[in-house]
């Protein structure tokens, strides 16, 4: 299943994407990266960070996710952030001039994307990751949307459009050398 050097990317997994609709899978990406990273694997956590004027304002009118707390990564990630690296990014996708450099970098060609929200910027990160000519793989069951579960299935069903049905997986598909036993 792994065709190059892989990087788990926990996407947008801040305080203020954090509702009712997404709450449910911060303990699961926390015990995946938990487990990525006991294993040895590369860990990549991407912050959103809106701006005055930006497309999110002018268009949504949505003012958020521009300060603390919300801009920042939720406290059972914490631990584990300093055994990774932390990309700010001001659109959905991680792939940024700044993301591009990183990942040549570290040499990073296989993508494992979870996080929030499954229907835009896990989504975006994972079909970028195909245009530029990398695998990516999308984590059904370590992401979702804080729209709900419709949006989540909606995300969903255009990725396996985008980017593969075989490139949608679940934990249990992660082949064992990535995320070691359960434990």
């Amino acid at each position: 299943m792994t065709s190059g050097r892989p990087v788990l990317v926990v996407t947008d997994m801040q305080n203020g994407f954090v509702r009712e609709q997404s709450a449910h899978i911060v303990l699961v990406v926390a015990d995946l990266v938990r487990r990525w990273q006991k294993a040895g694997g590369d860990t990549l956590f991407t912050r959103y960070l809106n701006y005055p004027g930006s497309p999110f304002e002018r268009f949504f009118g949505w003012h958020r996710l521009q300060f603390s707390p919300d801009i920042d990564l939720v406290p059972e990630l914490r631990p584990y952030v300093d055994q990774g690296v932390t990309l700010d990014k001001r659109i959905y996708s991680p792939f940024t001039p700044e993301g591009m450099a990183l990942f040549k970098q570290r040499g990073w060609e296989e993508f494992y994307f979870c996080g929030i929200a499954t229907e835009s910027c896990v989504l975006k990160g994972a079909v970028d990751a195909f245009e530029h000519d990398f695998t990516p793989w999308l984590i059904t069951d370590a992401s979702a949307s804080h729209a709900g579960t419709e949006a989540h299935e909606a995300g969903l069903l255009v990725a396996r459009r985008f980017i593969g049905p075989k490139q949608i997986i679940t934990r249990a598909d992660i082949p064992h050398i990535l995320i070691g036993n359960s434990t």
